[in-house]
């Protein structure tokens, strides 16, 4: 899905030069600091620098990749606040840490303090178990707990945690909910067996094709790429969702022709059959998803909404 849109909505408050020339004339003015919020050597990271790279060799900007991780992009958000803001300092983050994550942490940060450039994929959130396990719906999961069997649910975030809590209680079962750092955490945990299922947003997409994995449900609005015929989770009683997107990120104040260049340049390189990053995403995510502009920002003030919505639901 490839949706290139300009604007900005108000709800974000983000401030972009209206007066600034066309994108296609804009150039960064020096080497581009990339931040990203994700370990070495995962998904993510792997992803961000293959995005460079494809630049790189296309465009000829040059990149300076840095890790900046931790409390799930809220460090990377911290660093990023008060950055230059004429395009040569970015961020790569999940759109979850402009929205529950920001929220909960009440740290003095705001989405209004960044601009949103452009996603690159969506997750591919699912809920997972091994394939011995004998499962292939979360309704085995919800049969299996009401029978007293102790189920233990693995999560990589404060909001899969509150997710995997509201869908226990809607159907009247405790799950033992168990968190790690990062999908392939999750991954590694279900199949060793330290964990009987668990969020995972695309690394499972091998083990499902080779049988060793099973979509369970969908964690996202949407039916899961791999196993379209999995439940959603407001199946089974919950309507929150973990949708959510790789994005790019700057500081606020990044001129429209900075923050324009940089989306279409990105989401080109993702979008384009034959790069680096498209393959990659391909395989590991389902394909690109790219949403800029007035688009991304509605979606992140939606999402703004809904975690203090998701909080309220947990803490009744």
């Amino acid at each position: 899905m490839k949706r290139f849109l300009t604007g900005a909505a108000a709800a974000l408050s983000v401030a972009v030069a209206t007066t600034a020339p066309a994108a296609q004339d804009w150039t960064p003015p020096g080497p581009i600091k990339l931040m990203i919020a994700f370990a070495a050597g995962g998904g993510a990271d792997t992803q961000a620098r293959l995005i460079a790279e494809d630049l790189e060799a296309k465009l000829g900007w040059q990149f300076i990749p840095e890790q900046v991780t931790g409390k799930g992009g809220l460090n990377l958000a911290m660093s990023l606040k008060d950055a230059p803001a004429d395009g040569t300092v970015i961020g790569m983050v999940v759109a979850e840490t402009l929205g529950y994550n920001m929220y909960v942490a009440d740290a003095g940060l705001a989405p209004s303090d960044y601009t949103p450039i452009t996603t690159t994929a969506g997750f591919q959130m699912g809920l997972v178990s091994r394939g011995d396990r004998g499962w292939a719906t979360f309704g085995d999961v919800l049969e299996a707990a009401k029978a007293g069997e102790a189920v233990r649910f693995g999560v990589m975030s404060d909001k899969l945690a509150d997710l995997a809590f509201l869908l226990g209680e809607a159907n009247e079962v405790e799950f033992n909910i168990v968190q790690v750092r990062g999908g392939r955490a999750v991954m590694d945990g279900v199949n060793a067996g330290d964990m009987d299922l668990g969020f995972m947003a695309g690394v499972q997409s091998r083990g499902v094709a080779a049988g060793d994995l099973v979509n369970l449900a969908s964690g996202m609005s949407t039916p899961l790429t791999q196993t379209p015929e999995a439940p959603l989770m407001r199946d089974f009683g919950v309507d929150f969702t973990a949708d959510g997107y790789f994005m790019f990120i700057g500081p606020a104040g990044m001129p429209e022709a900075a923050r324009t260049a940089l989306a279409e340049a990105i989401g080109e390189a993702v979008s384009t059959e034959g790069t680096k990053s498209n393959g990659m995403i391909s395989k590991a995510f389902g394909g690109p998803d790219v949403v800029s502009g007035a688009e991304l920002d509605a979606f992140l003030a939606r999402e703004w909404d809904a975690a203090g919505k998701l909080l309220s639901a947990v803490d009744q």
